[in-house]
């Protein structure tokens, strides 16, 4: 998500240095950008919304004295872009800055705390609680170390900081949990980032901190300490051999495979969002007589499994539309009976932008599910979720997408709980259950990746493909068919399985793929998935499927190629499922020699109509 640098050196100024490495640090997506240094006993903040080649251009961002300093691009979370909100974030007296990576689940509550004992806030991100906690420690008479420990104790959710004081100017103390962070070592200085590439032109001798690790950085040395136990930790340095484009993917070949990769952790912030914002969007939605979902491609392959969710788990009818048909098939319906629930990864498509608008200007109410702060879709809605994937640099969205289902089955499981449908209990069931996304996601990646690479060379030359599921897993199969068809070209086609024998079933030979979602036996689906394998199979259909466990031994002398999966929670299967199909069209696409991070026509925001 946002990207950190910071370093101390022995001779030259720090400044320069932080905005060469910010910009190495662009690959990672941000909205605004920020450097604080100290020198003569003074902290100097500069700090903006924007690229940063427009910030220094504002502001000349090399122009600060100092031979000690942090940098930040952020990627919102709490609170649009803007320059309150950039960072380095500051205490009352700006003694204390620092930046972070990451969403701090408790900031609510801590910052209420630090108000009552008369700090004053400046900006609306969950940071900001950050150099207040120090401050206190420091009050309390702490060193810097030990406020730092003190403070990210106290922190719930996910961080990576550096901080930097005017009480001690020589040294800088980060610490992290969840969120990545490495230490460079150097000749000249010692450096920190959340990423390799920020330094890779300075050293190549790195550590990395495990969660809840602190180290404190000197110019030519550093410790580490665990910040639970207060005991130093001997770490293992490492040499870095990779080229800088391959560091900033992670040491993946693209950053589409980074990106799958990423979503345990993707579904972790997501699930981190704050339930007042999903009671809101329940709330306006139970009040709504007419209920949409708005959305273009992947997303509205989302709204389509939220469709079947919302119909199961709150009893409640919510119609997907495909937000450039939303005017002609709707429009004369939307009033202010009407709720509109647009989702989209940029929060910037046009044809999502003129739906909710014409339904806004009808007296709709706009609600709104996204993943960039401060995009149109945030200022139009009413209520909105940003659901925290963090930047997605491939076009083919795979982590946006899990984490709009997770959001929209989040939305579900209220609703219910509001309409009396669950109680307490039944609800908090339903949260536990649908926790275990990323954990479960994880065991997917682990247990089908190698067995899919080598389907994808089997299959890489066929001319087309054939995705079917039923119920939920109907989304699943349009979503597959999607990834398959953006970035490997082959023409490609989904149906709900019980369709395929209205048209599709007529181009069904020996040889031809068909790629099934097979549910589980306790399915009420799986009898009738079954039943449309076996009319493939009969016409010679080669059959792929991704098939969990417990029903590997009913379909295996019908399915040619399973792609194994473990059971997972009811809940948790469109989220789980998808992410073989995800891999498949990766090694295929590059199987056949494409770029998957960059198929051809498409881009990553579609923002003309």
């Amino acid at each position: 998500m946002c990207g950190i640098f910071g370093c101390i050196l022995k001779k030259g100024r720090a400044a320069p240095l932080i905005r060469e490495a910010l910009k190495r640090l662009e690959y990672r997506g941000y909205d605004s950008a920020g450097i604080a240094t100290i020198h003569g006993g003074k902290l100097y903040v500069k700090k903006d919304a924007g690229k940063i080649d427009e910030i220094h251009r504002r502001l000349d961002l090399d122009d600060m004295p100092g031979r000690i300093g942090i940098g930040h691009t952020r990627w919102a979370t709490h609170g649009a872009p803007s320059q309150e909100n950039a960072h380095p974030h500051g205490d009352c007296k700006w003694e204390v800055a620092v930046v972070h990576n990451g969403i701090i689940e408790n900031f609510d509550e801590l910052k209420k705390e630090l108000m009552e004992r008369g700090h004053e806030f400046k900006s609306k991100t969950d940071t900001e609680v950050i150099p207040h906690l120090i401050e206190e420690g420091l009050k309390n008479g702490l060193n810097l170390e030990e406020a730092v420990i003190e403070a990210v104790r106290r922190l719930e959710g996910s961080f990576a900081i550096a901080v930097i004081s005017t009480k001690e100017p020589d040294k800088i103390v980060c610490a992290r949990k969840e969120s990545p962070l490495v230490v460079g070592i150097g000749e000249d200085g010692m450096y920190c980032a959340s990423d390799v590439p920020a330094f890779l032109p300075i050293t190549r001798r790195m550590v990395v901190l495990d969660d809840w690790e602190v180290a404190v950085l000197t110019e030519d040395s550093y410790k580490v300490v665990n910040a639970l136990t207060e005991e130093e930790v001997i770490k293992e340095e490492r040499h870095v051999d990779w080229s800088p484009e391959l560091a900033m993917k992670g040491g993946y070949d693209h950053f589409m495979l980074k990106e799958i990769m990423e979503q345990p952790e993707a579904l972790k912030n997501t699930l981190r969002i704050s339930d007042f914002y999903y009671d809101l969007l329940a709330a306006s939605l139970i009040k709504a007589e007419r209920r949409f979902l708005v959305a273009c491609g992947t997303s509205y392959h989302a709204c389509v499994a939220a469709s079947y969710i919302f119909s199961k788990v709150a009893k409640m009818h919510v119609e997907p539309v495909i937000a450039s048909e939303f005017v002609q098939r709707y429009g004369e319906v939307v009033d202010e009976r009407t709720a509109v629930l647009a989702v989209s990864q940029s929060g910037e498509t046009a044809d999502t932008l003129v739906a909710v608008r014409y339904a806004k200007r009808k007296g709709a109410d706009i609600l709104g599910i996204t993943n960039v702060m401060g995009s149109s879709l945030c200022r139009i809605s009413s209520v909105y979720v940003g659901q925290s994937s963090g930047p997605e640099i491939g076009v083919a969205a795979t982590k946006t997408y899990t984490g709009q289902l997770l959001a929209l089955t989040k939305i579900a499981i209220k609703v219910a709980r509001r309409k009396g449908l669950i109680d307490e209990k039944g609800e908090k069931e339903l949260l536990e259950e649908l926790s275990k996304a990323p954990e479960e996601v994880r065991k997917v990646i682990e247990k089908t990746k190698e067995r899919i690479k080598e389907l994808a060379v089997k299959y890489h030359n066929r001319k087309s493909f054939c995705f079917l599921g039923r119920g939920v897993h109907v989304a699943t199969a349009m979503e597959g068919r999607l990834k398959l068809l953006e970035i490997s070209y082959i023409p490609s086609i989904a149906y709900p399985a019980g369709e395929s024998k209205h048209g599709f079933i007529a181009v069904v030979e020996p040889g031809y793929p068909v790629v099934f979602i097979i549910p589980p036996p306790d399915d009420e689906t799986f009898d009738d998935v079954l039943s449309n394998i076996i009319e493939m199979k009969s016409r010679g259909a080669d059959i792929i499927a991704v098939v969990p466990e417990s029903a590997l031994e009913k379909v295996k002398d019908f399915v040619d190629d399973p792609i194994v999966v473990p059971d997972v929670p009811k809940l948790v299967e469109p989220i789980a499922f998808i992410v073989p199909l995800q891999l498949f069209a990766y090694y295929v696409s590059v199987a056949k020699g494409y770029d998957p991070d960059k198929p051809r026509n498409l881009a990553k925001s579609v923002t003309v109509k």
